[in-house]
């Protein structure tokens, strides 16, 4: 007998059960929830983070810890998937979406935060082993080890080409924007390097949390009693919350006399309420009304000049959250679910008309980075025809002498001012206003008359607005 078949075997290693970690599996859920269903992040997250908490033991650290992983990866994402493609040894639309997620999401633990190296990989592997099982759980774990060797600035010289030999390029790998969004927010933004590069940064910061005091019903001294809250930027109904925090427990925003609205968007509806009209005010109209928080600000500056506002908005559910934020609101108004295009109004019946059309929502990637990957620029074909539509029913839906603003939450030319011209061409019985005097204070607002608003100079989402007369 062999010295070798002599020794003693070593016992097999029992098996450890994978640990779960609600943190990481509620990120986790969100994500594919986002890549299988196309919803939207903001939307998911908050009734799963509520649900957690309800079911004790999920702490505020644990949801800021979720809130950043779900965000933090999706806005990197772009930039993560090159770092992934150089370490695996297969084209990444071979790899599996859910391991993919569990991917990046380590990825973001060990280029994007603070979270030490054998943390981040040890989770992650963890991670995998609940949502995927152990034999693609190795998988993860030899990628992470991979991505491990280098940090964020030493990957992004490895995986994107040099600036001076493909600049779009570049940027889009560096900020994590495809291609053609970096092509199309250069053309509308002008300028060099410099300016892209801070927006482009700028879309990938957090943005603060926003109330508005709905003017009659709370004010921004009520507002800005509320922990860690300063005043807003520009509009003198806005408050920040500069730490973030839970808006639903501001009891104003509970009770429907504030809410949650980015300054840029307030900075509209003020922009329209206070163009010069020649004649009556008394009848407003918002003409895409949902999901209504334009149309709560107007109705209660209407409220107070003793106007009244239609609020009309194709999709039934969307109509009902117009009514829900309209709701108790002093003054006379209505909601209706009505095609735009197609309106049930007569023609000249309104004084003020807002027509904040359905867009790429390019300019609110901040909010929903998700959404700079979703689109294409063929979108562009789908919504322009629509978007000039909207705007002829708003310049038909208006008196001579009053005014129309057309807005959207996208700086692409093809959805501004381009949709502008073309409609305007074919109307002389319209002169374009000055829309740059009706943001007093406002900063690099261009050489107008229109106004595009941007977060890296702003501080709001990329805003677009054009006001327009009806001469008659």
């Amino acid at each position: 007998m062999s010295e070798q078949s002599q020794r003693p075997r070593r016992p097999a290693k029992p098996y450890r059960r994978p640990q779960k970690d609600p943190v990481r599996i509620l990120a986790f859920d969100v994500l594919r929830a986002v890549d299988e269903r196309d919803a939207y992040a903001n939307l998911v997250l908050p009734p799963l983070l509520r649900k957690a908490r309800e079911k004790g033991g999920f702490e505020a650290r644990d949801a800021a810890l979720a809130t950043e992983l779900v965000y933090g990866t999706l806005r990197r994402q772009g930039t993560y998937d090159a770092v992934i493609a150089a370490c695996v040894d297969r084209p990444l639309r071979e790899v599996d979406p859910p391991v993919l997620d569990v991917l990046s999401l380590g990825v973001h633990q060990l280029l994007g935060t603070r979270i030490p190296t054998h943390a981040a990989v040890s989770a992650s592997v963890e991670l995998a082993r609940v949502v995927l099982g152990d034999g693609r759980a190795k998988f993860v774990n030899a990628v992470l080890r991979k991505v491990a060797q280098h940090d964020l600035d030493g990957w992004i010289e490895k995986v994107a080409p040099p600036y001076d030999d493909d600049p779009e390029d570049h940027l889009a790998v560096v900020h994590s924007h495809p291609r053609w969004v970096v092509s199309a927010l250069w053309d509308s933004l002008g300028g060099g390097r410099a300016g892209i590069e801070e927006l482009l940064a700028a879309d990938n910061e957090r943005p603060e949390v926003t109330l508005v005091a709905r003017p009659g019903r709370a004010t921004t001294a009520e507002l800005l009693g509320e922990e860690a809250a300063v005043p807003g930027r520009w509009s003198p109904y806005a408050v920040r919350l500069a730490e973030g925090g839970e808006p639903g427990a501001v009891p104003a925003v509970h009770e429907g006399r504030a809410g949650v609205q980015d300054e840029g968007s307030q900075l509209v509806a003020l922009a329209l309420a206070n163009a010069p009209l020649d004649g009556p005010d008394a009848t407003w109209l918002d003409g895409c009304a949902g999901p209504g928080g334009k149309a709560a600000l107007l109705a209660a500056l209407a409220a107070e000049r003793g106007a009244s506002l239609l609020a009309a908005e194709k999709q039934p559910h969307r109509a009902g959250l117009v009514a829900r934020a309209l709701r108790g609101n002093p003054g006379p108004y209505q909601v209706v679910t009505a095609d735009g295009t197609r309106p049930p109004w007569r023609p000249g019946s309104f004084d003020r008309v807002l027509m904040d059309v359905p867009c790429t929502g390019l300019g609110a990637l901040r909010r929903r980075p998700e959404a700079r990957w979703r689109r294409r620029p063929e979108d562009l074909d789908t919504f322009g025809p629509l978007q000039r539509a909207l705007l002829r029913t708003a310049l038909d839906s208006v008196r001579v002498g009053g005014v129309v603003g057309y807005a959207t939450c996208s700086p692409h030319l093809a959805e501004t001012r381009a949709v502008v011209s073309d409609v305007l061409k074919q109307r002389p019985d319209t002169e374009l206003i000055d829309a740059r005097p009706l943001l007093p204070d406002v900063p690099a607002l261009g050489e107008g008359p229109d106004v595009q608003l941007w977060p890296h100079l702003h501080g709001t989402d990329a805003m677009y607005l054009a006001l327009i007369r009806r001469t008659g």
